[in-house]
This record gives C-alpha cells, structure tokens and sequence, in this order.
C-alpha cells in the first residue's frame, strides 16, 4: 500500500514537515487544522468559535483535495486550550459538521499563543 500526500493551496501552508493529509488503503488522515486564514497566513481574529470556523472550513478544503468530503469524515478529534471554550466549540461544530456526526474526541492541550482550538480528523475516501 503506497501513501499519497495531499497538500491544498486552499489551505494554510504546514508549519512544519508535514503533509496536510495523507491518503492510504481508501482512507484520508488529515493534519490538524487551525484557524488560520490561508489567504493572510494570520490567525483569524475573536473568539474560540471564530477559530473553530476557520479550523473546520481548512478541514474541508484540504478532504476535498484529498477526494473526501466532511460528509465521509468517521472521526474527528478537537483540541482545544480551554475547558470553558467547550460550549461555545461545540456550538459551531454543530452547524458545521454534516450529521450523521462523526465520532470524535475533545482533549485539552498547549498550543501556541493566540490558538484556542485544532482539528484533524480521519476520513473514507470518495469512491
């Protein structure tokens, strides 16, 4: 089984050694996204829902260049800095992920000044 990376223009360029997405074996793994915008290379200004927005919308451009779809996604993981930005994430998610809505973890980690919120997730290629 060969690997394939996918990077998209439509994307924010990696911050380091890493492909947006890999597509193996039918399935895409896509990079954890953040809401950056791809057009200025900043993070987008407000809040974690802001970010979340943004995030969710690199997530898509990057399944479309890989063949999928956020319709095709089957897990979704989401990292957010902030247990009390939870409500206000999930509230964006909700209209931005087609149901029938993936599984998906919410961790809490450290991430770089600024970011609130990354999202990867792990997807069945169109056929």
């Amino acid at each position: 089984m060969s690997n394939t990376a996918i990077h998209s223009p439509e994307a924010p360029v990696p911050a380091g050694p890493y492909s947006h997405a890999i597509v193996a074996g039918g399935l895409v793994t896509v990079a954890g996204q953040v809401g950056v915008d791809p057009a200025t290379g900043q993070l987008v200004s407000g809040d974690v829902g802001a970010q979340t927005r943004q995030a969710i919308k690199n997530l898509e451009v990057v399944l479309l260049a890989s063949g999928s779809s956020l319709a095709d996604v089957m897990r979704i993981g989401v990292f957010l800095t902030r247990v009390e930005d939870f409500a206000a994430m999930n509230e964006v998610y909700a209209q931005a992920v087609p149901a029938p809505y993936p599984a998906r973890t919410t961790v809490y980690v450290g991430l770089p000044a600024g970011y609130l919120v990354e999202v990867d997730a792990l997807a069945v290629v169109a056929s």
